[in-house]
């Protein structure tokens, strides 16, 4: 797949304009994304994961193409609410919910939800009544750069029973969830995941449930630091067929975060220091691992640097700019000879990134820049001088 990216005749032109750092958002490639996927998966309906990068305009446009909201707090919830977006598009899917969010969920008008124990059963049949709900099941994946299942889901045999627990309590038992985790490389784990569902789906059948809803989360892989560039399109039409296969009459929905937004941002960060370190050259950088580099802790992302400088490559360490000495961006990294004013671009970087950045050491969040009003600008500009 294609990432957006930025040329170093761009980067120079931004950075003409506006202090470093600042991140650079395509929408156009937001969109390109969600066609992609609608275009090898027609049966699955989107979830957009907003937690992965809430940024307004970047929901606006999801939403215009037709998608809907995975969410996981009140807050999510009140934030879509007041963009205009009814609560039939939302699915409140953390699997623990708060007073707060199910208050929320019954003010405007959320009736779908996840669970994965029976602790949750009484919440949700008191603040909704009747709610549509999915039990989130736990699966397998050990090549996941981020396992959710190691603090979600029920187990497999337990699963139809949390269903039959919730009918009983008044809630409406729709379906099946689950997430092979984050970042996921593998079409052997949605193979193997999808098997399990239907014998979930085949188990509620035969207990007198008739379920007709099955949630196969997220997960679909983006390129990555070390060069790999995943066939996302090879997986999700291996999944669509598993899906058609598995599953002819059931409402598939996917809950895309990353795959959906971390390829339409850029990063444009200076250097502002040199050291040297045990013979190493040490850059400190404008943004560190309390900003859009938090990712390398929440996320376990391995961020991408192009310096668009010539010169032998050479490993050095990029810090970042606080007083906590945590604040390591990457180590040993190969790159030119660098001074400090030079600028680099990090590509790929629009998911967990700016969504769990701080101000931390009173250091404000990098300026985020849209590359369509940037092209806007210049078409104008373009005009005037030509008139």
């Amino acid at each position: 797949m294609e990432s957006f990216r930025l040329t170093k005749k761009e980067m120079q032109e931004l950075s003409e304009k506006y202090p470093t750092p600042f991140v650079v958002i395509s929408l156009a490639q937001v969109k390109k994304n969600y066609d992609f996927l609608k275009r090898n998966m027609p049966r699955v309906n989107v979830y957009y994961a907003m937690k992965a990068n809430p940024a307004p305009r970047i929901v606006t446009a999801l939403a215009e193409r037709g998608a809907s909201f995975d969410t996981a707090s009140a807050g999510e919830i009140e934030t879509l609410a007041r963009m205009g977006l009814p609560g039939t598009r939302m699915i409140y899917a953390n699997p623990v919910k708060t007073s707060q969010g199910l208050a929320a969920s019954a003010q405007f008008g959320v009736r779908r939800f996840t669970f994965d124990d029976k602790s949750e059963i009484p919440k949700m049949a008191a603040a909704v009544p009747g709610a549509e709900v999915l039990v989130r099941v736990r699966v397998k994946n050990q090549r996941a750069l981020v396992d959710l299942n190691a603090k979600f889901g029920a187990e497999p045999e337990a699963a139809v029973p949390l269903l039959l627990a919730a009918k009983e309590a008044g809630l409406h038992p729709v379906g099946v969830c689950f997430h092979v985790g984050s970042q996921s490389l593998s079409t052997e784990a949605y193979e193997d995941a999808l098997a399990l569902m239907r014998k979930i789906f085949d188990e509620a059948l035969a207990a007198g449930l008739s379920l007709s809803l099955l949630d196969i989360g997220g997960g679909f892989p983006i390129p990555t630091a070390d060069g790999t560039r995943p066939d996302v399109g090879a997986l999700m039409r291996t999944i669509e067929q598993q899906l058609d296969r598995l599953f002819p009459q059931v409402e598939i929905w996917a809950e895309p975060g990353r795959y959906l937004c971390g390829t339409a941002v850029n990063l444009v960060t200076s250097i502002i220091g040199e050291k040297e370190r045990g013979g190493q050259s040490w850059y400190i950088l404008d943004e560190g691992l309390y900003g859009t580099f938090s990712g390398a802790i929440f996320d376990h992302w391995t961020f991408d640097f192009i310096a668009f400088k010539p010169g032998r490559r050479r490993k050095v360490t990029l810090v970042g700019p606080s007083c906590d000495s945590i604040d390591f961006v990457r180590r040993d990294i190969l790159l030119p000879k660098l001074a400090v004013g030079d600028k680099l671009l990090v590509p790929d970087c629009g998911a967990y990134t700016t969504a769990s950045a701080t101000t931390f050491n009173g250091f404000a969040l990098a300026t985020e820049i849209y590359w369509e009003d940037e092209q806007t600008k210049r078409c104008a500009s373009y005009k005037m001088v030509s008139a």
